[in-house]
């Protein structure tokens, strides 16, 4: 293993638990942003910059891992050959994943234009989405199980 490999799979490793954080977070601003009374425009106003922040934060993030991860698979040949179908399951997994992030930004986008529909409970049942996702990809590289 070259040394510029061992940097490029650590960074990339970085840039996807950070991207992971800011969607762990950001479904929890939805979950307080839901719950804010409707007289309250200061509270609403400052989770909103929060979100805003947030979101374009992860984005720039999910960008640096999603290069990263481009650049060990097809660099690298991390994933390519036989005995690799971990790696469709993973792929499949974090395509889910930028799905995700995209949900996010909608929901976002109903929040600042007040038609949110869906209920503080709703968001914290759709926050534990990304723990299942990251979870999963870990279990996938880690264990490689097929």
């Amino acid at each position: 293993m070259s040394s510029s490999y061992l940097w490029v799979k650590a960074f990339h490793v970085v840039f996807v638990a950070a991207w992971f954080a800011g969607l762990f977070y950001l479904p929890r601003i939805f979950v307080n942003l839901a719950m804010v009374a409707p007289d309250s425009h200061a509270e609403r106003e400052r989770l909103l910059l929060m979100a805003r922040k947030l979101y374009r934060f992860s984005n720039l993030l999910m960008v640096l891992a999603l290069a990263l991860g481009l650049v060990l698979w097809l660099g690298y040949g991390v994933g390519l050959g036989a005995g690799n179908g971990w790696m469709h399951v993973k792929l499949t997994l974090v395509l889910a994943t930028i799905g995700y992030q995209h949900m996010c930004f909608r929901l976002l986008r109903d929040f600042e234009r007040m038609a949110n529909r869906r209920s503080h409970r709703w968001y914290r049942v759709f926050n534990e989405i990304t723990v299942l996702l990251f979870a999963a990809i870990v279990v996938l590289v880690v264990v490689k199980p097929f």
